[in-house]
């Protein structure tokens, strides 16, 4: 068994949020990081430095195009909010639409995104839908999806014009993959970051906990989960879509407000997503992970979304 972790500032546990921006809009975001600021959150948000075309895509939102979004950006980042990586927009792109939103992206922040996610539907998803596994579970995977997602995303793939992962490899350090029903990331990936000499164009895979909306969201930081996640001196990423119910009539849901008001409370160690993977990164001899540690992943991750439906 890993021995535990020692958290900064004698923090007893850590909590990150990663927030795909997936329909995110000032009026349904706003008042969510305003909460999560006066909180004392410092999370990660993704945003896309590109407009794509309505016509084409899932959950279209705001971009960096959008002048008063990208300076409401800029007032996340200059509060130490992280911003980070979902791919130039919320269509596909190709190979040089994407290198040009990495441009973008680096020209608007200062520096290359440091950490990332694929988006739904995105050809260019890296290491996506089967390609998340490995062997006998990638088999398994493709039967139980009836094979609709088999050769969608080829980001890895070398001479596709879909084809990233060198830019990947290259600007991009943590890459975000398994996604568990625990509240407690760490414990359900204790290899975190992690290398996979498998999957070379990712320089360090992570895993998050599943918020996907509210209802998980709300489901998964219960009373009893965060009492557990302080108990077990562990860490959450959880992963959400800030977009997807959080705010109702204008106002923010309750049941969330008040879930956040009492973590706060806990005073774990509140970072964004890459200072935590930092941390965890430096009490590591080596990152790569072993070919059964990557199995028993794999079969975790599998059997929660044949019986549990993880995304």
């Amino acid at each position: 068994m890993n021995p535990p972790i020692e958290w900064p500032e004698g923090k007893r546990f850590a909590f990150t949020v990663f927030d795909d921006t997936d329909s995110a809009t000032l009026a349904n975001v706003g008042e969510v990081y305003a909460l999560l600021n006066d909180l004392g959150f410092r999370t990660t948000k993704t945003c896309w430095p590109l407009r794509g075309d309505t016509k084409r895509g899932a959950n279209a939102g705001q971009t960096c195009e959008d002048a008063d979004y990208l300076q409401w950006l800029h007032g996340l980042q200059d509060r130490g909010f992280e911003l980070g990586w979902h791919g130039a927009s919320w269509q596909s792109s190709r190979r040089e639409e994407t290198r040009r939103g990495l441009d973008a992206f680096a020209k608007l922040f200062g520096r290359d995104p440091k950490v990332g996610a694929t988006h739904t539907g995105q050809n260019e998803g890296i290491y996506w839908a089967e390609n998340r596994l490995s062997g006998l579970h990638s088999l398994l995977y493709s039967f139980l999806t009836r094979f609709r997602n088999r050769g969608h995303y080829r980001g890895q793939v070398e001479g596709d014009p879909h084809f990233w992962g060198d830019l990947c490899k290259e600007r991009i350090e943590y890459y975000r993959n398994f996604v568990f029903q625990d509240i407690n990331t760490l414990k359900a990936c204790p290899f975190m970051p992690y290398r996979d000499p498998h999957r070379p164009h990712v320089n360090l895979w992570f895993a998050s906990s599943n918020g996907i909306d509210l209802a998980a969201y709300n489901r998964c930081l219960a009373e009893e989960h965060q009492d557990r996640l302080e108990e077990e001196g562990g860490a959450c990423i959880m992963y959400t879509h800030f977009a997807f119910g959080f705010m109702r009539d204008g106002k923010l849901e309750p049941r969330f407000r008040a879930l956040m008001e009492r973590l706060a409370r806990k005073g774990g160690w509140f970072v964004p997503v890459s200072r935590l993977l930092d941390h965890l990164l430096a009490a590591k001899e080596s990152p790569q992970i072993t070919g059964s540690q990557r199995r028993s992943l794999e079969r975790k991750w599998l059997l929660e979304k044949i019986f549990v439906g993880s995304t």
